[in-house]
């Protein structure tokens, strides 16, 4: 049997993120990946994901986004290369909408600069954008995107030349608490170590039976577009983005060269499915879903389809975060469902799952993060 100190279930973005932290305290830890790091079956692959700083979702994940830009800037200097690119953040809607409410109240709250901009000057400013008159954005200098892919394989870089060992293509079959620590049985080996943290994402369900929720994991889709009007989508004249309207909540990001516009509907169809048996293909009506939206909101991006794609969001029943220890057992700490928003968050969340694992506590406060919760 191996002996480390403590494994990480899971090698996607906070999985990564952990282990790169907890190997920086000089903790023996031992990573597994049931595929290679950056695979196509979960939520950690891709080339970019949306960074913002006012949160539509709750208020109270701003003090956190407020720790973790520094977190990326730190990343970025250890890996040697750039990983956040700030373009500015338009979120638009109607003012009642959810997406506009949620985003004005957590700015207000937290005093973090915006600019609310009617229809006619969201397209003056950015002519992407065709919106009906009644919609409005609010548009914010601190949103961007982060590179996905490099930042995952930044992470697990870093871990190993911190110490960590890392085992691929290796499927954990069981995690059994002991009277000494826990054991992680794969699929050659048993492996008892003090703690272990669980960062498998849609994964956990199976891997912790007594997890008091359920756990949803929902699949969703990705598509690249090939512009109209290319000039349009230059990331000097068109920040990331998210709109609410009546085809749904959709995100977008400027121009990719080589790749397209990347569009995506934010909770697309609700579509629960079994992580290890969905399909990854992506149909004619996923694509509508997504292209409805484009056309009308769009339309320089409403060229042909270049490329499209599946995710897995894994779903908490209120759509909060999981970062807890497993209810009466310390040495199994849950890190992952992060219900299709947390990437942003992975440098910071890595941190607070160290600290759980050498401390037993945090001092972040993660209430409303806690399993309790559902109590």
């Amino acid at each position: 049997m191996t002996r480390v100190d403590t494994v990480v279930v899971g090698l996607g973005v906070m999985g990564g993120a952990a282990l790169r932290s907890l190997a920086a305290r000089g903790l023996r830890v031992l990573g597994i990946e049931r595929f290679e790091p950056g695979h196509d079956r979960g939520s950690s692959h891709g080339a970019t994901r949306i960074l913002r700083l006012s949160y539509f979702e709750h208020p109270s994940y701003v003090r956190l986004l407020r720790e973790a830009y520094p977190l990326w800037r730190e990343l970025e200097a250890m890996a040697g290369r750039r990983l956040l690119h700030i373009t500015g953040i338009v979120e638009i809607g109607t003012p009642d909408s959810q997406l506009v409410r949620g985003t004005l109240a957590a700015a207000r709250e937290h005093d973090l600069p915006y600019e609310i901009l009617n229809a006619t000057e969201l397209m003056r400013r950015h002519p992407a954008f065709r919106v009906p008159s009644e919609f409005i954005a609010v548009a914010q200098p601190d949103g961007g995107f982060v590179e996905a892919e490099p930042t995952l394989a930044a992470q697990i870089a870093l871990a190993r030349a911190a110490g960590a060992e890392i085992r691929t293509n290796t499927t954990v079959r069981a995690i059994e608490p002991r009277q000494d620590g826990v054991r992680v049985i794969t699929d050659s080996d048993a492996i008892d170590v003090a703690r272990v943290v669980v960062a498998a994402g849609a994964g956990i369900s199976k891997l912790l039976p007594d997890l008091p929720i359920r756990l949803r994991a929902t699949r969703q889709v990705l598509a690249w577009f090939e512009p109209r009007q290319p000039d349009v989508f230059d990331a000097a004249r068109c920040p990331v983005f998210l709109i609410e309207g009546p085809h749904g909540t959709h995100y977008g990001f400027p121009l990719q060269p080589g790749a397209g516009v990347k569009v995506a509907k934010h909770h697309h169809f609700e579509e629960v499915v079994d992580p290890d048996d969905y399909d990854r293909n992506v149909s004619s009506s996923d694509e509508a879903a997504i292209r409805a939206a484009v056309a009308d909101y769009l339309p320089a991006a409403n060229g042909k389809l270049n490329a499209a794609t599946t995710c897995l969001y894994t779903m908490a029943p209120d759509g909060d975060f999981i970062i807890d220890t497993l209810p009466g057992e310390p040495r199994i700490i849950v890190a992952s469902p992060c219900s299709g928003h947390g990437f942003k968050f992975a440098p910071l969340i890595g941190e607070i799952v160290a600290e759980l694992a050498t401390n037993g506590t945090t001092t972040r406060d993660i209430t409303r993060f806690r399993l309790d919760r559902f109590a």
